[in-house]
Protein backbone atom coordinates (compact mmCIF):
# COMPACT_ATOMS: atom_id res chain seq x y z
CA UNK A 1 0.00 0.00 0.00
CA UNK A 2 1.20 3.52 -0.84
CA UNK A 3 1.91 6.00 1.95
CA UNK A 4 1.11 9.57 0.91
CA UNK A 5 3.12 12.22 2.79
CA UNK A 6 2.01 15.81 2.30
CA UNK A 7 3.54 19.11 3.42
CA UNK A 8 6.88 20.87 3.41
CA UNK A 9 10.18 20.03 1.78
CA UNK A 10 12.92 22.36 2.98
CA UNK A 11 16.61 22.85 3.53
CA UNK A 12 17.87 22.35 7.08
CA UNK A 13 20.94 24.47 7.70
CA UNK A 14 22.30 22.68 10.77
CA UNK A 15 24.68 24.62 13.00
CA UNK A 16 27.66 22.43 13.81
CA UNK A 17 28.76 24.71 16.66
CA UNK A 18 27.17 22.65 19.43
CA UNK A 19 25.61 24.55 22.36
CA UNK A 20 26.17 27.91 20.63
CA UNK A 21 22.56 28.43 19.52
CA UNK A 22 21.43 30.28 16.41
CA UNK A 23 22.54 33.65 17.78
CA UNK A 24 26.19 32.69 18.28
CA UNK A 25 26.63 29.77 15.86
CA UNK A 26 28.80 30.35 12.79
CA UNK A 27 29.26 27.06 10.92
CA UNK A 28 26.36 25.37 9.14
CA UNK A 29 25.90 22.30 6.95
CA UNK A 30 23.16 21.91 4.35
CA UNK A 31 20.78 18.98 4.89
CA UNK A 32 17.55 18.00 3.18
CA UNK A 33 14.55 18.18 5.47
CA UNK A 34 10.89 18.89 6.11
CA UNK A 35 8.92 16.46 8.25
CA UNK A 36 6.81 14.90 5.45
CA UNK A 37 9.91 14.53 3.27
CA UNK A 38 11.78 12.89 6.14
CA UNK A 39 8.93 10.43 6.73
CA UNK A 40 8.68 9.58 3.04
CA UNK A 41 12.45 9.08 2.79
CA UNK A 42 12.38 6.75 5.81
CA UNK A 43 9.65 4.64 4.24
CA UNK A 44 11.47 4.54 0.91
CA UNK A 45 14.83 3.68 2.49
CA UNK A 46 13.20 0.77 4.34
CA UNK A 47 11.77 -0.54 1.06
CA UNK A 48 8.21 0.78 1.22
CA UNK A 49 6.20 2.78 -1.32
CA UNK A 50 6.12 6.47 -0.40
CA UNK A 51 4.71 9.33 -2.45
CA UNK A 52 5.54 12.91 -1.48
CA UNK A 53 3.19 15.84 -2.09
CA UNK A 54 5.00 19.17 -1.71
CA UNK A 55 6.27 22.37 -3.35
CA UNK A 56 9.84 23.63 -3.71
CA UNK A 57 11.33 26.75 -5.26
CA UNK A 58 12.78 27.12 -8.74
CA UNK A 59 16.32 27.32 -7.40
CA UNK A 60 19.30 25.02 -6.72
CA UNK A 61 17.89 24.14 -3.30
CA UNK A 62 14.62 22.85 -4.75
CA UNK A 63 16.49 20.80 -7.33
CA UNK A 64 18.70 19.41 -4.58
CA UNK A 65 15.69 18.41 -2.45
CA UNK A 66 13.95 16.57 -5.28
CA UNK A 67 17.13 14.67 -6.13
CA UNK A 68 17.68 13.82 -2.47
CA UNK A 69 14.27 12.22 -1.86
CA UNK A 70 14.46 10.40 -5.18
CA UNK A 71 17.68 8.84 -3.87
CA UNK A 72 15.50 7.30 -1.14
CA UNK A 73 13.12 5.82 -3.74
CA UNK A 74 10.38 8.36 -3.00
CA UNK A 75 7.84 9.06 -5.75
CA UNK A 76 8.06 12.81 -6.54
CA UNK A 77 5.37 12.99 -9.25
CA UNK A 78 3.39 15.36 -7.03
CA UNK A 79 6.27 17.63 -6.02
CA UNK A 80 5.76 21.01 -7.69
CA UNK A 81 8.50 23.50 -8.59
CA UNK A 82 7.29 27.09 -8.19
CA UNK A 83 8.83 30.45 -9.25
CA UNK A 84 9.94 31.47 -5.75
CA UNK A 85 12.52 30.48 -3.16
CA UNK A 86 12.66 27.13 -1.40
CA UNK A 87 11.81 27.10 2.32
CA UNK A 88 14.73 27.10 4.80
CA UNK A 89 14.99 26.04 8.44
CA UNK A 90 18.01 26.93 10.55
CA UNK A 91 18.70 24.45 13.34
CA UNK A 92 21.09 24.56 16.29
CA UNK A 93 21.99 21.56 18.44
CA UNK A 94 22.85 21.02 22.10
CA UNK A 95 24.94 18.21 23.58
CA UNK A 96 21.79 16.27 24.49
CA UNK A 97 20.55 16.44 20.89
CA UNK A 98 17.84 19.05 21.55
CA UNK A 99 17.23 21.73 18.93
CA UNK A 100 16.40 25.38 18.27
CA UNK A 101 14.63 26.32 15.01
CA UNK A 102 14.19 29.43 12.87
CA UNK A 103 12.11 29.22 9.66
CA UNK A 104 12.38 31.23 6.45
CA UNK A 105 9.30 30.16 4.53
CA UNK A 106 9.04 30.01 0.77
CA UNK A 107 7.45 27.63 -1.72
CA UNK A 108 6.09 25.11 0.78
CA UNK A 109 3.10 27.28 1.73
CA UNK A 110 2.00 27.64 -1.92
CA UNK A 111 1.19 23.95 -2.47
CA UNK A 112 -2.13 23.71 -4.31
CA UNK A 113 -3.91 20.47 -5.28
CA UNK A 114 -6.68 20.07 -7.84
CA UNK A 115 -9.76 17.92 -7.27
CA UNK A 116 -8.25 15.41 -9.71
CA UNK A 117 -4.99 15.31 -7.72
CA UNK A 118 -6.89 14.69 -4.49
CA UNK A 119 -8.99 11.93 -6.05
CA UNK A 120 -5.86 10.18 -7.36
CA UNK A 121 -3.96 10.46 -4.09
CA UNK A 122 -6.76 8.99 -1.98
CA UNK A 123 -7.07 5.76 -3.94
CA UNK A 124 -6.55 3.10 -1.23
CA UNK A 125 -3.59 4.76 0.48
CA UNK A 126 -2.34 5.57 3.95
CA UNK A 127 -2.39 9.36 4.26
CA UNK A 128 0.23 10.83 6.58
CA UNK A 129 -0.36 14.39 7.74
CA UNK A 130 2.75 15.44 9.61
CA UNK A 131 3.61 18.87 8.27
CA UNK A 132 4.94 21.43 10.74
CA UNK A 133 3.75 24.31 8.54
CA UNK A 134 0.47 23.09 7.02
CA UNK A 135 -1.82 24.59 9.66
CA UNK A 136 -0.49 28.14 9.22
CA UNK A 137 -2.85 29.16 6.42
CA UNK A 138 -2.58 29.66 2.67
CA UNK A 139 -3.04 27.19 -0.16
CA UNK A 140 -1.03 24.49 1.62
CA UNK A 141 -3.53 24.54 4.50
CA UNK A 142 -6.46 24.40 2.09
CA UNK A 143 -5.02 21.46 0.15
CA UNK A 144 -4.07 19.66 3.39
CA UNK A 145 -7.62 19.85 4.72
CA UNK A 146 -9.25 18.93 1.41
CA UNK A 147 -7.00 15.90 1.08
CA UNK A 148 -7.80 14.76 4.62
CA UNK A 149 -11.57 15.13 4.10
CA UNK A 150 -11.52 13.11 0.88
CA UNK A 151 -9.30 10.42 2.42
CA UNK A 152 -11.75 10.14 5.32
CA UNK A 153 -14.73 9.95 2.96
CA UNK A 154 -13.09 7.13 0.99
CA UNK A 155 -12.07 5.17 4.09
CA UNK A 156 -8.30 5.58 3.73
CA UNK A 157 -6.17 5.21 6.86
CA UNK A 158 -5.22 8.66 8.16
CA UNK A 159 -2.20 9.30 10.38
CA UNK A 160 -1.82 12.74 11.99
CA UNK A 161 1.30 14.09 13.69
CA UNK A 162 0.68 17.65 14.93
CA UNK A 163 4.42 18.40 14.81
CA UNK A 164 4.22 21.42 17.13
CA UNK A 165 7.01 23.98 16.73
CA UNK A 166 6.98 26.72 19.34
CA UNK A 167 8.84 29.05 16.97
CA UNK A 168 5.94 28.86 14.51
CA UNK A 169 3.11 29.20 17.07
CA UNK A 170 4.51 31.39 19.85
CA UNK A 171 1.60 33.09 21.62
CA UNK A 172 -0.94 31.26 19.41
CA UNK A 173 -1.32 27.92 21.18
CA UNK A 174 -5.11 28.04 21.22
CA UNK A 175 -5.18 28.63 17.46
CA UNK A 176 -2.90 25.63 17.02
CA UNK A 177 -5.12 23.44 19.23
CA UNK A 178 -8.27 24.47 17.38
CA UNK A 179 -6.65 23.66 14.03
CA UNK A 180 -5.47 20.25 15.26
CA UNK A 181 -8.89 19.24 16.59
CA UNK A 182 -10.31 19.15 13.06
CA UNK A 183 -7.69 16.54 12.13
CA UNK A 184 -8.07 14.50 15.32
CA UNK A 185 -11.71 13.98 14.34
CA UNK A 186 -10.61 12.44 11.02
CA UNK A 187 -7.47 10.55 12.09
CA UNK A 188 -7.23 6.82 12.76
CA UNK A 189 -3.79 7.21 14.30
CA UNK A 190 -2.15 10.10 16.14
CA UNK A 191 1.51 10.46 17.14
CA UNK A 192 2.39 13.07 19.78
CA UNK A 193 5.24 13.76 22.16
CA UNK A 194 4.47 13.87 25.88
CA UNK A 195 4.64 17.70 25.74
CA UNK A 196 2.22 17.78 22.80
CA UNK A 197 -0.12 15.41 24.63
CA UNK A 198 -0.40 17.86 27.54
CA UNK A 199 -0.69 20.91 25.28
CA UNK A 200 -3.38 19.46 23.01
CA UNK A 201 -5.48 17.51 25.52
CA UNK A 202 -5.09 19.86 28.47
CA UNK A 203 -4.32 16.83 30.64
CA UNK A 204 -1.19 16.07 32.65
CA UNK A 205 -2.10 12.41 33.12
CA UNK A 206 -1.14 10.51 29.98
CA UNK A 207 -3.97 7.98 30.15
CA UNK A 208 -6.56 10.76 30.45
CA UNK A 209 -4.78 12.68 27.72
CA UNK A 210 -4.97 9.70 25.35
CA UNK A 211 -8.68 9.36 26.09
CA UNK A 212 -9.16 12.92 24.84
CA UNK A 213 -8.03 11.75 21.38
CA UNK A 214 -10.00 8.50 21.55
CA UNK A 215 -13.15 10.46 22.38
CA UNK A 216 -12.68 12.37 19.11
CA UNK A 217 -12.52 9.08 17.18
CA UNK A 218 -8.80 8.25 17.08
CA UNK A 219 -8.18 4.48 17.21
CA UNK A 220 -4.44 4.45 17.99
CA UNK A 221 -2.48 7.00 20.02
CA UNK A 222 1.30 6.87 20.19
CA UNK A 223 3.01 9.08 22.77
CA UNK A 224 6.76 9.27 22.23
CA UNK A 225 8.67 9.62 25.50
CA UNK A 226 12.25 10.01 24.30
CA UNK A 227 14.57 7.76 26.31
CA UNK A 228 11.55 6.32 28.16
CA UNK A 229 10.12 4.71 25.03
CA UNK A 230 6.61 5.05 23.61
CA UNK A 231 3.17 4.82 25.21
CA UNK A 232 0.74 2.87 23.03
CA UNK A 233 -2.99 3.41 23.58
CA UNK A 234 -5.27 1.15 21.51
CA UNK A 235 -8.64 -0.54 22.01
CA UNK A 236 -8.88 0.40 25.68
CA UNK A 237 -5.41 -0.85 26.59
CA UNK A 238 -2.20 1.06 27.21
CA UNK A 239 1.37 -0.11 27.37
CA UNK A 240 4.81 1.51 27.31
CA UNK A 241 7.19 -0.04 24.79
CA UNK A 242 10.75 0.68 26.06
CA UNK A 243 13.40 2.56 24.10
CA UNK A 244 16.85 1.30 23.18
CA UNK A 245 20.20 2.60 24.36
CA UNK A 246 21.68 5.10 21.91
CA UNK A 247 24.25 7.87 21.82
CA UNK A 248 22.04 10.81 20.77
CA UNK A 249 23.86 13.27 18.51
CA UNK A 250 20.98 14.91 16.62
CA UNK A 251 17.27 14.40 17.38
CA UNK A 252 16.12 16.41 14.33
CA UNK A 253 14.70 13.36 12.55
CA UNK A 254 13.72 11.30 15.60
CA UNK A 255 9.96 11.70 15.41
CA UNK A 256 9.86 11.59 11.62
CA UNK A 257 11.88 8.37 11.39
CA UNK A 258 9.78 6.83 14.17
CA UNK A 259 6.51 7.49 12.37
CA UNK A 260 8.05 6.60 9.02
CA UNK A 261 9.06 3.19 10.35
CA UNK A 262 5.58 2.71 11.82
CA UNK A 263 3.91 3.58 8.53
CA UNK A 264 6.28 1.30 6.63
CA UNK A 265 5.21 -1.63 8.80
CA UNK A 266 1.53 -0.68 8.57
CA UNK A 267 1.71 -0.44 4.78
CA UNK A 268 2.97 -4.03 4.64
CA UNK A 269 0.18 -5.43 6.86
CA UNK A 270 -3.62 -5.45 6.79
CA UNK A 271 -5.17 -3.35 9.54
CA UNK A 272 -7.78 -5.98 10.46
CA UNK A 273 -10.88 -5.39 12.56
CA UNK A 274 -8.86 -4.27 15.60
CA UNK A 275 -6.49 -1.87 13.79
CA UNK A 276 -3.19 -3.76 13.97
CA UNK A 277 -3.81 -4.82 17.58
CA UNK A 278 -1.73 -7.99 17.32
CA UNK A 279 1.20 -6.27 15.62
CA UNK A 280 1.41 -2.82 17.14
CA UNK A 281 3.97 -3.52 19.88
CA UNK A 282 6.33 -5.12 17.35
CA UNK A 283 5.82 -2.14 15.02
CA UNK A 284 6.65 0.32 17.82
CA UNK A 285 9.74 -1.63 18.85
CA UNK A 286 10.95 -1.62 15.23
CA UNK A 287 10.26 2.11 14.96
CA UNK A 288 12.26 2.71 18.14
CA UNK A 289 15.24 0.96 16.58
CA UNK A 290 15.04 3.03 13.39
CA UNK A 291 14.63 6.27 15.35
CA UNK A 292 17.55 5.38 17.60
CA UNK A 293 19.85 4.82 14.64
CA UNK A 294 18.83 8.15 13.12
CA UNK A 295 19.53 10.02 16.36
CA UNK A 296 23.05 8.64 16.47
CA UNK A 297 24.12 10.70 13.41
CA UNK A 298 23.63 14.28 12.15
CA UNK A 299 20.96 14.76 9.48
CA UNK A 300 17.34 13.65 9.38
CA UNK A 301 17.66 11.86 6.03
CA UNK A 302 21.33 11.01 5.69
CA UNK A 303 21.17 8.93 8.88
CA UNK A 304 18.25 6.76 7.72
CA UNK A 305 18.96 3.01 7.76
CA UNK A 306 17.86 0.26 5.37
CA UNK A 307 15.72 -2.60 6.61
CA UNK A 308 18.75 -4.89 6.37
CA UNK A 309 20.83 -2.53 8.50
CA UNK A 310 18.15 -2.40 11.20
CA UNK A 311 17.81 -6.18 11.25
CA UNK A 312 21.59 -6.67 11.38
CA UNK A 313 22.08 -4.39 14.41
CA UNK A 314 22.05 -5.54 18.02
CA UNK A 315 19.97 -3.32 20.30
CA UNK A 316 19.93 -3.15 24.07
CA UNK A 317 16.73 -2.09 25.81
CA UNK A 318 17.24 1.02 27.95
CA UNK A 319 16.85 0.19 31.63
Amino acid sequence: MNVICVGEMLIDFVCTDTNMGLVNGVNYVKKSGGAPANVAACIGKLGGEALLVASVGHDPYGEFLIQEVQNYQVNTDHVNTLPMSTTFAFVSLADNGEREFAFNRGADEQLALSASDIDTLTNNSILHLGSATALLGGSLSESYLALAKEAKRKGNIICFDPNYRIDLWRGRDQEFKDACNAYFKMADMVKVSDEELTLLSGEEDMKTGCQFFHDLGVKLVLVTLGPDGCLVSLNGEQKIVPAYEINAVDTTGAGDSFIGAMLFKMSQTAAGDNFYENDIEDFVAFAGKVSGLVCSSIGAMSALPTLEEVEAMSFKIKQ
